[in-house]
């Protein structure tokens, strides 16, 4: 079994032989979910890069102290995965969060689609934004990932533009596309933007306006995929076809 991942903001002065301190919601989660003990070989991120492989020296209530032994800067990765995800029904669009980190993905962002079921509206934007960052942080721990997908602020389509204009590649996840996602020429660099529309579909409008800014209509497959299913699977093919799973 792979040690276990714990996130730690402040991993900048972190060398061989010094002492790291989980603390607070982190502590407890190690101490009292987890229940690591000394002796025990954990590793701890701080969701930018940087991993540290630590041995375990002490366990409190609600803190763990542990000894660095090796700190690896683990680059960013190319091309960088990004997936503008409709808002779901219910747990849904969280679910979706789960596996896109697990996955690998870089960039999730929160998209309010015409035919989204949910939608975020003042408060609830900012609330929604949340859930999906926990998501992404507790899915990256379990994935044993060293950075935390960025989870960007709600937005609507015609906040995609730039996005989309500037990607080195667009897709747009369409089942009425004729071009599969395995037929896509995928570059080695820059950024791969997968556009997933709701359980309504996206309308005539968001179409014409995503192709217009370079977004390619693909499909994946003979089957229709839920919209909390189908940016993984998108980003599965993706990332299978780049050196990132090589």
């Amino acid at each position: 079994m792979g040690r276990h991942v714990f996130i730690a903001d402040h991993l900048d002065d972190a060398a061989p032989g010094s002492t790291l301190h989980l603390e607070g919601a982190e502590g407890h989660h190690a101490a009292q979910v987890v229940r690591v003990r000394a002796g025990e070989e954990i590793d701890v991120v701080d969701g930018r890069g940087r991993r540290v492989e630590a041995q375990v020296i002490e366990v409190r209530r609600d803190a763990v102290s542990a000894q660095a032994m090796n700190v690896i800067d683990e680059p960013a990765p190319t091309p960088r995965v990004i997936v503008v995800q409709a808002l779901a029904k219910g747990d849904r669009g969280e679910r979706a969060v789960e596996t896109l980190t697990e996955v690998g993905v870089d960039v999730i962002v929160p998209w309010s689609a015409a035919h989204s079921v949910s939608q975020w509206r003042a408060d609830k934007a900012d609330r929604g934004v949340e859930k999906w960052r926990s998501a992404a942080r507790s899915s990256a721990k379990q994935a044993r990932r060293s950075r935390i997908p960025d989870v960007l602020p709600l937005m609507s389509t015609p906040q995609l533009r730039e996005m989309v204009e500037s990607a080195s590649l667009a897709l747009l996840l369409d089942e009425e596309a004729s071009t599969p996602i395995s037929q896509c020429a995928l570059p080695g660099e820059g950024d791969v933007v997968l556009v997933v529309g709701p359980e309504g579909g996206i309308n005539d409008a968001e179409r014409e306006s995503l192709c217009a800014w370079g977004a390619q209509p693909i499909r994946l497959g003979p089957t229709v995929l839920r919209t909390s299913t189908a940016g993984t699977v998108a980003a599965g093919i993706v990332l299978a076809a780049t050196d990132r799973w090589r």
